[in-house]
């Protein structure tokens, strides 16, 4: 489903991607984890083709189709969505007429509208959001948990092919890690992916995933199984810092 080769992306005359590679599969939940500083969101960022970062090098590739120098509005309509370390508040415009006309710039189609609200109303006991927030402008005075439930019912209604979840998990306590590891199981399904980003180990506590990787320094030093995450909650990232 998507592919990285050799990529080489760099920031504000920084290098800092250094020859990334990476597959994910229909089908697979794979973690990147690393240290501050390792590349982690400019992974992310990198996929969909953020101007804030410069690919030196390399390719992204998306269902066999290179998607390395699209903008981030054709490749969102690819079928890629990304949720956001801090997500954006946008005043006066609601959760509902969001969601509505995003879902009508992927799908091309008009939202149903009664048939759409019963499935906004679905998700969000289900990620036992307040059903009230759903006539509020998007994010606005929302606590950061919140925040990521709603990028987490963004994700459901979206029904992207890959899910990338930047930090999704950072700043919240164990009940909304548990709602946030319950969606990503409610959208998991044989046909799309799903990329997390993080750099602990919380959000795997609830969740079973297919690969972790380490990304130290720019580059994948090594791969494993949800075993490799317990021993990076346990031993920290110094083992792997040496490594080229």
């Amino acid at each position: 489903m998507l592919e990285i080769s050799d990529l080489y992306v760099s920031a504000e005359d920084k290098e800092i991607l250094k020859g990334l590679n990476l597959d994910i599969k229909k089908g697979e939940i794979h973690v990147i984890m690393g240290p501050n500083g390792s590349g982690k969101t400019t992974t992310a960022n990198a996929i969909f083709n953020n101007p804030a970062y410069k690919k030196e090098k390399g390719f992204i590739k998306f269902e066999g189709q290179d998607i390395t120098n699209l903008t981030t509005d054709e490749i969102a309509r690819k079928g890629i969505f990304m949720s956001f370390q801090l997500p954006e508040e946008i005043p006066g415009i609601t959760i509902t007429n969001f969601l509505k006309f995003a879902k009508n710039k992927i799908t091309g189609k008009p939202v149903k509208i009664f048939e759409f609200k019963e499935e906004l109303k679905k998700y969000m006991e289900e990620l036992n959001i307040n059903p009230k927030y759903i006539e509020r402008s998007l994010n606005v005075g929302f606590s950061g948990g919140e925040k990521k439930k709603n990028e987490i019912l963004q994700m459901l209604v979206l029904n992207p092919k890959l899910a990338i979840l930047d930090e999704t998990d950072s700043g919240l306590d164990v009940d909304a890690i548990k709602t946030v590891s319950k969606g990503i199981e409610m959208f998991k399904n044989n046909e799309n992916a799903v990329l997390i980003i993080t750099h602990n180990t919380k959000i795997l506590n609830s969740l079973k995933v297919d690969y972790v990787h380490v990304l130290v320094d720019g580059k994948i030093v090594k791969t494993g199984s949800q075993e490799l995450a317990k021993e990076i909650e346990e031993n920290g990232y110094s083992q792997y810092k040496n490594i080229k």
